[in-house]
C-alpha cells in the first residue's frame, strides 16, 4: 500500500514527510520509510559525547568516522564508487614519505610546483574555497533545560564576495564558533553565522578579519548546466588536510529531496565523488564558474555515484531573500496535497477533457490556498504555464519537471495565479505564497526548545530531532502518526506532550509516565 500512494501522491513543497534528518555521530543522515537507501549531508565530525541509543545503532551499520576510512567494496559510504578512502589516506602517507634525494629529481619536482601562466586561473578559483572548523552545542531534546556535550567538524565554503563566505547550513547548525581558513594559510580566522536556510541547507557567513581578504577574489556564478556537461567539486574531504579536486559529469537535474530541510528543490546530480567534509564546497564548470554547492550524497547498496549540487538558481535565491527582508525567511509553499490525474475516467468524473491537471485532495488550513481552493479543483495552469496530468511542468527546450519547481522560483509574499476546473467550469484564481506551517517543525527555531516544568511534570513541544533522540518506539503509533499527517489549523500550533515526570513526593505514583500528549480538557 506504501508503493500505491507513493505512486499516486505528491506534495508541494513537502506536505509529507518523505526523508528525516537525524544527527549521528559524524554526520546528518536522511532515510526513507520505504527504502534501504538513504541521503547523507556530508560534514566531517569528530565527536567526543557519549552516543545515544540511536547512535549506537548508527555506529554498529557502518555510521561512525572510524568505519568511514575502513570502507571495504561492499560498504564504501555509498559515494564515489568502490574507491576505498582507507586506501587513499595510505597512498597519500606513502607519497609524502618517499623523498628523494636524488638533485635531478629535486630540481624537476621544485619545478613542476610552479605555477604556469595558462593556470593562473585555475589557481585563482581554488584559493576561493576555504575550509570551516565548527563547533557545534546540540540541545538535550529529552532534557531541554540542559545542552549535549560540545563536538568539532570540518566541512568547506567558499569566497562570494562583499566579505561573505558560502556553506552548508548543516555544516554550521547548533554552532558556538566557526573558524576558516584559507588554502594555504595556517591561520584561522573566526566567521560570523548570518543566516541560515534549513530548507535550502545554505548558510551565509562574514570574516571581519581584513587580513582574511587580502589577495582575495571571489567566485563567479554560472548558469544551470546542461546534462553530460562537465563538473569539478572542491573542498577539504576526509583523507587529508589539502584542498581535494574530484570531477564527473552532470547525470540529471530535477526537483530533489533535500535531506537536511525535509523539502523538494532543484537540484544537480553528479558523479563526482562527494565526501564527507565536501559539504559547502563549490561544483565548477569547465569555464570556471560556480554553478553549485556540493552538499550531500544517495546512499544505497544497489546504486553509486550519485551526489548532490545545489545549483545556482536555488542559491541566488537564498542571497535575494536575504537581501530584501535582511534575514531569511524561506521558500513559499502553495499549501495543498495533490494526485496525479493520469486516470481517464477520473478525468471525465472530474469534467476534465484535456490531458492535464492535478487534483487538488487536500487544502492547509494555515495556507492562503485554504481560502480560494477546494478539495476537487483541477490546477491546470500556474501563472498561465500548463501543468500536465503527472504533476509536470515544461523545462528548458524539451524536458519537464516537477510542478513545485514553479513555486519554488516564487518569494514568500509574492501571488501566484492558478487556473483551475471546479465542476467543469475554468476559473482563474490569485494565491498568496507563503512558507509552510509545521504542526512537528523539522528544525527548534533558536537552537534551545522550550519546557515546563510542574510539580516535577515535564512539558515540551513535540519536534522530529525529539523523535529521532526518544526513538519512535518511545513515542507511540498514535502520536507518531499525529506528527506525520496531521496539519497544523493556526500558526503557532504545536503538540506538548508530556516528556518525563521528574520523581518527588508530589507526584507519587507516576514516574512511569512519559511521551503522552497534553490535552485541553
Amino acid at each position: 500500500m506504501a508503493t500505491a500512494v507513493a505512486n499516486c501522491f505528491f506534495s508541494v513543497l513537502t506536505s509529507s514527510v518523505k526523508f528525516r534528518c537525524c544527527v549521528s555521530s559524524q554526520r546528518y543522515l536522511a532515510t526513507s520509510h520505504h527504502s534501504i537507501a538513504s541521503v547523507t549531508c556530508k560534514a566531517v565530525a569528530n565527536h567526543k559525547r557519549r552516543p545515544s541509543s540511536n547512535r549506537d545503532r548508527e555506529l554498529k551499520e557502518g555510521v561512525s568516522q572510524k568505519k568511514s576510512l575502513r570502507k571495504s567494496k561492499d560498504d564504501d559510504d555509498g559515494i564515489s564508487g568502490k574507491r576505498k578512502a582507507g586506501g587513499s589516506q595510505s597512498a597519500a602517507f606513502k607519497s609524502f614519505g618517499a623523498q628523494r634525494k636524488d638533485k635531478k629529481e629535486f630540481k624537476f619536482d621544485i619545478k613542476e610546483q610552479q605555477v604556469e601562466p595558462n593556470n593562473l586561473k585555475d589557481a585563482a578559483f581554488l584559493d576561493a574555497v576555504v575550509k570551516v572548523y565548527c563547533t557545534h552545542t546540540e540541545p538535550d531534546y529529552s532534557l531541554p533545560w540542559q545542552k549535549q556535550r560540545q563536538y568539532t567538524s570540518t566541512g568547506s565554503a567558499f569566497m562570494i564576495g562583499n566579505g561573505k563566505l558560502l556553506t552548508n547550513a548543516h555544516c554550521v547548525e547548533h554552532h558556538t564558533q566557526v573558524k576558516v581558513k584559507r588554502r594555504g594559510d595556517d591561520t584561522k580566522y573566526v566567521a560570523k553565522v548570518l543566516a541560515r536556510g534549513v530548507d535550502c541547507d545554505i548558510a551565509l557567513l562574514s570574516v571581519e578579519s581584513e587580513q582574511f581578504w587580502e589577495g582575495a577574489e571571489p567566485l563567479e556564478f554560472g548558469c544551470l548546466p546542461r546534462l553530460q556537461d562537465a563538473v569539478t567539486v572542491v573542498g577539504y574531504p576526509l583523507g587529508g588536510d589539502t584542498i581535494s579536486v574530484t570531477k564527473g559529469v552532470v547525470s540529471r537535474i530535477e526537483v530533489t529531496s533535500y535531506a537536511h530541510g525535509s523539502s523538494d528543490l532543484l537540484g544537480i546530480q553528479i558523479d563526482a565523488a562527494i565526501n564527507p567534509g565536501n559539504s559547502g564546497g563549490p561544483a565548477f564548470s569547465d569555464q570556471g564558474e560556480c554553478i553549485g554547492v556540493a552538499f550531500q550524497v544517495y546512499r544505497s547498496e544497489e546504486v553509486e555515484n550519485i551526489g548532490y549540487v545545489i545549483p545556482t538558481a536555488v542559491v541566488s535565491h537564498f542571497l535575494n531573500d536575504y537581501e530584501r527582508n535582511g534575514r531569511y525567511t524561506g521558500f513559499p509553499s502553495l499549501g495543498v496535497l495533490l494526485q496525479k490525474l493520469e486516470n481517464p475516467a477520473l478525468r471525465a468524473c472530474l469534467q476534465v477533457h484535456s490531458n492535464e491537471g492535478v487534483l487538488v485532495r487536500r487544502v492547509e488550513p494555515t495556507s492562503d490556498a485554504n481560502r480560494v481552493l477546494k478539495e476537487g479543483d483541477v490546477i491546470v495552469s500556474f501563472d498561465d504555464v500548463n501543468v500536465g496530468c503527472e504533476g509536470t511542468v515544461p523545462f528548458r527546450s524539451n524536458e519537464r519537471i516537477a510542478f513545485r519547481y514553479l513555486i519554488s522560483q516564487k518569494f514568500a509574499g509574492d501571488v501566484a495565479e492558478l487556473g483551475i476546473i471546479r465542476a467543469g467550469s475554468f476559473m482563474k484564481v490569485k494565491v498568496v505564497l507563503n512558507p509552510r506551517v509545521h504542526l512537528v517543525p523539522y528544525h527548534v527555531d533558536g537552537g534551545q526548545p522550550s519546557y515546563l516544568i510542574i510539580a516535577g511534570l515535564v512539558f515540551t513541544p513535540l519536534s522530529e530531532p525529539l523523535i529521532e533522540e526518544e526513538c519512535e518506539d518511545s513515542i507511540g503509533l498514535k502520536l507518531l502518526a499525529k506528527s506525520r499527517y496531521s496539519l497544523a489549523r493556526f500558526k503557532g500550533q504545536q503538540i506538548v506532550i508530556l516528556s518525563q515526570v521528574l520523581a518527588n513526593e508530589v507526584n507519587f505514583g507516576y514516574e512511569e509516565m512519559s511521551n503522552q500528549q497534553a490535552r485541553y480538557l
